[in-house]
């Protein structure tokens, strides 16, 4: 009887050690699949580079990048920050990421691809207590004119290369996906110049933390952006992080950080993706 009952007692025991590496095994999995998710094909850009680049806080994350080629030569881009971290946000993120490839299939422009989104997500966004902000943006290398649709994301930053100028791209009106059904996102163009660069970002750039618990800000994101407005997009996504990393001086990162940075230049260039802990700018 006692050895049976040491058998029963010590099983637990057992199946939790178990139970917690076949767990990690499945973190681990699941986060190769975001990172080959985030690093899928990338189409081809003439007259500029286009990259992104995103650091989750957890060993995955919520913040989602992403860039779809139009058959009529465009380039659809789309940042986006799930509510929550970890497991439950990269869950929501992969829906996310469905939507949006099946949106840019069937939809004209970025408002009616977030419209088509948030028709598919809201319920099931809604059930589950979550949200989720994007920034949809089309740019035509032909006209190099950018058309764009927000829900409730952070505006991004227009770097105007030859004016020596940053400021926010003209604000467009649009709810978080999953905050109202039926509600239809409207959009705003802009005409983009040699050496404009334009920088998507997530607030967990913003958002970020030092010592004393002060935050990074947009100042300072402007002020970084402004000292390397001249540099490609790498040697731009590789400054932000040192920034932080400066700032931050160690304190444990609260959020995901992403970022895409579109720049527009007279000579032709690939456009490539990047997801990783450590950004590499090295050939």
């Amino acid at each position: 009887m006692s050895h049976q009952a040491s058998s029963v007692k010590d099983k637990p025991e057992n199946d939790g050690v178990s139970m917690d590496k076949t767990l990690q095994r499945e973190i681990s999995l699941a986060r190769n699949i975001q990172a080959k998710l985030l690093n899928g094909p990338t189409p081809q850009l003439s007259g500029g580079e286009l990259k992104g680049s995103s650091l989750p806080a957890r060993l995955i994350g919520g913040d989602y990048y992403d860039f779809y080629p139009l058959v009529n030569g465009k380039i659809r881009i789309v940042i986006g920050d799930v509510m929550g971290k970890g497991i439950p946000a990269a869950m929501l993120m992969i829906l996310t990421r469905g939507a949006f490839r099946s949106a840019s299939e069937s939809t004209k422009g970025p408002g009616e691809t977030l419209t088509a989104m948030n028709t598919a997500l809201c319920n099931d966004l809604r059930s589950l207590r979550s949200f989720v902000t994007l920034f949809c943006a089309d740019w035509d290398p032909n006209t190099k004119t950018l058309t764009y649709a927000c829900a409730g994301h952070s505006m991004p930053l227009h770097i105007k290369g030859k004016e020596k100028v940053i400021e926010e791209l003209p604000k467009v009106s649009g709810i978080m996906v999953g905050g109202l059904p039926n509600h239809i996102y409207v959009e705003e163009s802009i005409q983009l110049k040699d050496n404009d660069t334009v920088f998507f970002y997530t607030d967990g750039i913003v958002e970020a933390t030092d010592t004393n618990n002060e935050q990074y800000k947009k100042e300072r994101l402007v002020e970084t952006l402004f000292k390397n407005m001249d540099e490609g997009v790498a040697a731009i996504e590789q400054s932000i992080m040192d920034s932080l990393e400066e700032f931050t001086q160690g304190t444990p990162q609260k959020d995901d950080i992403t970022m895409v940075s579109l720049r527009i230049q007279e000579e032709k260039s690939d456009i490539s993706s990047f997801n990783s802990p450590v950004i590499n700018t090295e050939e």
